[in-house]
């Protein structure tokens, strides 16, 4: 699990509330986040291996947008942290002897902070790019983002999360490992830099999301000047995609929330062991076997809010990215036998068709740019070809996709 409580335990003298969940059942906790965490790397590696590619056109190979950048970055992010937390519970239940923390031994503190750190670092570099691509999203539709802020985000997203890592583990072993202060005060700075990022994405991220649908509606109302029932079901398509990210988010972390609310309301107790709190010891011991489960299970519950089922069949997402390349190319085809202009008002002036045809690009590139990341998603736009020896007739640009 990826719980501030994994670095509270490194001190020798831990917390009566950190202690209680510590010694709830371990080896069931640790079986638990091993099953979890070894499953979310067996899905994630999945896709990575290699498949049978059907005959015929591949396409070319072209640089990402920065969303599909993000994506894989906070993909990556939750893979090494999920892996932390599997090598963690291995290690323990493998050797319980060498990761119990006595105070003298510099081998068990050494790996208990590591991987502490390790864990925590990831997943809070993952919730950082999580939250750079509810931002790069309002931004693309906005038309104001692309590949130029991507050093940007890297610079958020990897620069705030070890800054508040390391400010939080010095705090909470001040004066040192082996003399860690037992004070509330002195632990609650490592649990909001730890939590930080997780409430700022919860928080923030729906209201970007809401933002960004809005503006998508007015993008596909302007192409045509109307909204037809195929761009009503591309905007509802963002809506429900974004709905499934932030659903995935709450499942998987809201178990979080819950568990340290309630060891922070034990610890402040004079007696955690009173029976009046008999109930909330028992929901903090479920909640905290429940967070091991979930928390390494976000990954794939992710890829399936993005990719959906095909993300993790191998021939079914292989023959999906083959049929989109067939398509496009058909399209370049017919491109190359209509007119120079394409989609574009051939009685138009130079400078209005000019125009026109900038939008039109600049729209379809905002969409492309927010639909990356799906293999479902498809964003084509078919240029009539015009008649053999007669007039050029215009239909217009049509817009075909499922995102």
């Amino acid at each position: 699990m990826a719980s501030p409580r994994l670095g509270a335990s490194c001190c020798p003298a831990r917390d009566a509330a950190t202690q209680l969940v510590l010694s709830f059942q371990p080896r069931a906790v640790h079986a638990l986040c091993l099953g979890s965490g070894a499953l979310r790397l067996a899905l994630g590696l999945l896709p990575l291996l290699p498949g049978r590619r059907p005959a015929g056109p591949r396409a070319p190979p072209a640089s990402p947008a920065a969303s599909a950048r993000i994506l894989r970055a906070a993909s990556a992010c939750d893979l090494l942290g999920c892996l932390g937390i599997t090598v963690r519970s291995a290690v323990w239940l493998g050797f319980p002897d060498f990761v119990e923390v006595n105070g003298t031994a510099i081998g068990p503190v050494a790996f208990c902070v590591g991987t502490a750190m390790w864990i925590q670092l990831l997943y809070s570099a993952c919730f950082w790019w999580l939250f750079c691509y509810a931002v790069d999203a309002y931004l693309v539709v906005r038309r104001s983002a692309g590949l130029s802020t991507l050093l940007l985000y890297h610079i958020m997203a990897w620069g705030l999360a070890g800054l508040l890592c390391v400010e939080g583990v010095l705090m909470l072993y001040s004066p040192s490992v082996s003399r860690c202060e037992r004070g509330l005060e002195h632990a609650i700075p490592h649990y909001v830099t730890t939590y930080l990022p997780l409430l700022l994405v919860l928080a923030v991220n729906p209201i970007l999301f809401h933002k960004t649908v809005t503006a998508v509606t007015s993008l596909l109302k302007g192409r045509q000047g109307v909204y037809t029932d195929n761009e009503r079901r591309m905007g509802a398509g963002v809506k429900i995609r974004f709905f499934k990210i932030m659903l995935v988010l709450v499942i998987c972390w809201l178990s979080n929330i819950i568990n340290e609310s309630l060891l922070l309301y034990l610890e402040m107790q004079p007696d955690i062991h009173a029976g009046s709190l008999k109930h909330v010891r028992n929901a903090a011991k479920t909640t905290w076997c429940i967070l091991g489960i979930l928390n390494p299970a976000q990954g794939f519950l992710l890829s399936l809010a993005f990719h959906g089922w095909t993300g993790c069949g191998l021939n079914a997402q292989a023959s999906r990215k083959e049929l989109q390349w067939q398509s496009l190319t058909t399209s370049a085809t017919e491109q190359a036998h209509g007119s120079p202009e394409g989609s574009c008002a051939p009685r138009q002036s130079p400078a209005s068709r000019k125009e026109v045809c900038g939008r039109g690009h600049a729209s379809d590139e905002a969409l492309s740019l927010l639909s990356e990341g799906s293999d479902a998603s498809t964003v084509e736009i078919r240029v009539a070809s015009p008649p053999r020896g007669g007039t050029q007739v215009d239909s217009g640009p049509q817009l075909h996709g499922d995102l």
